[in-house]
């Protein structure tokens, strides 16, 4: 067996120089129709069903039996777009156990509301709903439903133009509507919402209060960088372009464009603004081709320290084709988009972050949930890391760490398999401390060294 996996890496490794992308890993089964993963600054992953249920999968991926909320009963979720859509944790969760759900009402319109946690961390009182917004949809389709915390503190809700096709009634240019736009609120009273005095159109009856910004056609998912706070929009086009905003938080309302320009194409441009007033995408792919293309999943910045050859790549995918992409950053502000196959066919229908920065995305078709990873396995190379080692790599029975003293140890071990699950945790007390590998199985695995000074490096280590 040893042989061959010497043989297997030895195949295996040269390949990987040869192209990077990211992948798909399995992580857990199981779910319906997920399509949002959010966390709540602790090691809980939250996955929402679209049918209306917010289950809690761990880190080891097992899902907890009871559902963390459970409102079937109040959405519909008949059409594709409808349903149970967004979930944003409120900045001071801990101490007042407050979250926020975007969902579509039996009456087939948006409500943004609030809820609150019982004593049970694991399970939310479904009896506080406190209802913020209610936004008629005059279609079934194109309802945005992205909810996201800004690093300013206040709530930014995704809306999209009310549906059908070619924006029909203009709602995304209509600043006397919600629809098409981003909205901003704080959240932070007793109960309620404010309005922050920054917005763009407070005091100017040309347009609603609550608007942040506008032109969009169905921003499905949005997401906030988590290492500079800007603003990352997956906007999904009509039939020619898939577009991808990233802006800073600024107080001037940003026209995304829609329905005057699709991506960085002319749509329809009467009555339209003038272009140099317009803020066109950082990318865009076509529509169609082979695979095919159809629209486009907003993802997030990879901002963990776990695969640093992927760091500061926005993630993405494309719904139909099963494609992952990234953006990545490149001299001058300017972004490299590619797209990348995936042996899976799953419609990926969101991403997420857990409270690491490391990446998940969902599978609305299959309901897996799959961790986003390097196939480089280009784990940390840091000051932590080069000061310590782990050895014997590969390993039989147990591994050790190297340079242990009393001055600069480590104090806890963290195991984690190759497609992110937690397998093990190991309080460090002794300088030769040995950790036993022989209850794994033979293969690849990351372990996570953590000091006294809570500095923390990555490392593999191969099982045979």
């Amino acid at each position: 067996m040893k042989r061959k996996l010497h043989l297997l890496l030895a195949l295996l490794f040269p390949i990987l120089m040869c192209a990077q992308a990211p992948e798909l890993q399995e992580f857990a089964t199981g779910f319906s129709r997920p399509v949002d993963i959010k966390h709540a600054n602790d090691s809980r992953l939250f996955i929402v069903e679209q049918d209306g249920v917010i289950k809690i999968l761990d880190a080891t991926g097992n899902t907890n039996a009871t559902p963390f909320l459970d409102i079937d009963a109040r959405v519909r979720s008949s059409g594709n777009e409808q349903g149970l859509l967004g979930l944003a944790f409120d900045p001071n969760y801990a101490i007042n156990d407050r979250f926020y759900v975007n969902y579509i009402n039996n009456s087939g319109n948006t409500v943004i509301a609030r809820f609150t946690t019982t004593s049970n961390p694991d399970i939310a009182d479904d009896t506080s709903e406190e209802i913020l917004l209610t936004i008629t949809q005059p279609y079934t389709n194109h309802n945005g439903g992205s909810l996201a915390f800004g690093t300013d503190g206040y709530l930014y809700i995704a809306l999209g133009d009310g549906g059908s096709a070619g924006d029909p009634d203009n709602y995304a240019q209509n600043l006397q509507s919600h629809l098409g736009k981003i909205l901003r609120i704080d959240v932070s009273g007793a109960s309620g919402y404010t309005v922050p005095a920054t917005n763009p159109f407070v005091g100017n009856p040309a347009g609603l209060d609550e608007i942040w910004s506008y032109g969009l056609r169905n921003p499905w998912k949005i997401s906030f960088d988590s290492d500079n706070g800007e603003l990352w929009i997956g906007d999904v086009g009509q039939n020619n372009r898939e577009e991808i905003n990233n802006v800073p938080i600024v107080n001037t309302g940003y026209n995304f464009g829609w329905k005057c320009y699709e991506g960085n194409e002319t749509f329809n441009t009467t009555g339209c603004p003038a272009a140099a007033t317009i803020t066109f995408p950082v990318g865009e792919y076509n529509y169609g081709g082979s695979p095919f293309r159809c629209s486009i999943t907003g993802g997030y910045r990879y901002r963990g320290n776990m695969y640093p050859g992927i760091e500061g790549w926005y993630i993405f995918a494309d719904y139909c084709s099963n494609e992952l992409g990234a953006l990545t950053p490149g001299l001058g502000g300017t972004w490299s988009m590619s797209m990348f196959n995936t042996p899976f066919s799953p419609n990926i229908s969101t991403f997420g972050e857990d409270m690491n920065k490391e990446l998940y995305a969902a599978g609305l078709t299959d309901g897996v949930i799959y961790k986003i990873y390097d196939p480089f396995l280009s784990v940390g190379e840091n000051s932590l890391s080069n000061k310590y080692q782990i050895y014997p790599n590969p390993a039989n029975d147990y591994f050790q760490i190297s340079n242990q003293n009393t001055a600069s140890q480590i104090k806890e071990v963290v195991m984690y398999s190759f497609s992110g699950k937690l397998i093990s945790t190991t309080t460090i007390t002794t300088e030769n401390q040995k950790i036993t590998t022989n209850h794994l199985t033979d293969g690849i695995y990351i372990v996570q060294l953590i000091s006294n000074n809570d500095a923390v490096s990555y490392h593999k280590l191969i099982k045979n």
